[in-house]
C-alpha cells in the first residue's frame, strides 16, 4: 500500500491504464477534494458538483490516455476538466429551465385561448340573439356598420335612407341590444 502513496500522479495514471482500483482510489484521495471544491463553487450545489465529480474520475477511469504529463500536473488537468465540465452542467440546467418556462407559458397561453374562444363563441350567441330580437331595420342598419364594416354614410347609401335616420336606427338598436345582453349577464353589456 506503501507503494501507492508514494507514487507519482503520471505513475498513478498509468497504473489507471492498467485498470488498477486502488491507484483510482489513491487519485481520487488526492485530488477529488479540489475537483469536489472548484465543482461545488461554479454550480452552487452539492448534488451536481457530486455528479461532476463523479464523471470526472470515471473519465480518468475510462479514458486515462488523456493526461499527458508533459503539459501540467494531474490536479490541474482534472481542475480544468471540473471547470469545463460545470460550466456545460450550467449550461443545461439553463437552458433546461428555459424550455421548462416557456412550455409553461405555452401551455398557460394555450388554455387560456381555449377558454377565450369558448367565451367568444358564447359571448357571439348572446349577440347573435339579441341582434335577431330586433326590429328588422335596425338589426339590418346594425349589420352593415359592425359587421361589414361600412361608414354610416355607405349604410345610409346601401339602405336608401337618410344618414340621421340611420344613424338612429344603429343608436337604438345598440341600445335595445345592450340591455338584452346584460339581461343575459354579459358583463360590461350595459356601458
Amino acid at each position: 500500500m506503501d507503494e501507492i502513496t508514494e507514487a507519482s500522479d503520471a505513475q498513478l495514471v498509468t497504473m489507471i491504464a492498467r485498470y488498477n482500483e486502488v491507484a483510482l482510489a489513491e487519485t481520487y484521495r488526492r485530488h477529488g477534494g479540489a475537483v469536489y471544491g472548484l465543482a461545488r463553487r461554479v454550480l452552487n450545489g452539492a448534488s451536481e458538483a457530486d455528479d461532476v465529480t463523479q464523471e470526472i474520475f470515471l473519465r480518468l477511469w475510462n479514458q486515462p490516455e488523456r493526461f499527458d504529463p508533459t503539459r501540467g500536473t494531474l490536479r490541474n488537468f482534472l481542475l480544468t476538466q471540473s471547470h469545463a465540465r460545470s460550466v456545460e452542467t450550467i449550461r443545461s440546467l439553463t437552458a433546461r429551465r428555459q424550455r421548462e418556462i416557456n412550455d409553461a407559458h405555452k401551455t398557460a397561453r394555450s388554455a387560456y385561448d381555449m377558454q377565450h374562444e369558448a367565451w367568444d363563441v358564447v359571448l357571439a350567441e348572446d349577440v347573435k340573439k339579441a341582434l335577431g330580437g330586433l326590429p328588422p331595420e335596425e338589426r339590418r342598419a346594425i349589420e352593415l356598420a359592425y359587421f361589414e364594416g361600412h361608414t354610416y354614410v355607405k349604410v345610409a347609401e346601401l339602405l336608401n335612407e337618410p344618414e340621421g335616420t340611420v344613424k338612429s336606427r344603429i343608436r337604438n338598436g345598440m341600445k335595445r341590444m345592450r340591455a338584452t345582453l346584460a339581461e343575459a349577464g354579459i358583463e360590461g353589456a350595459d356601458r
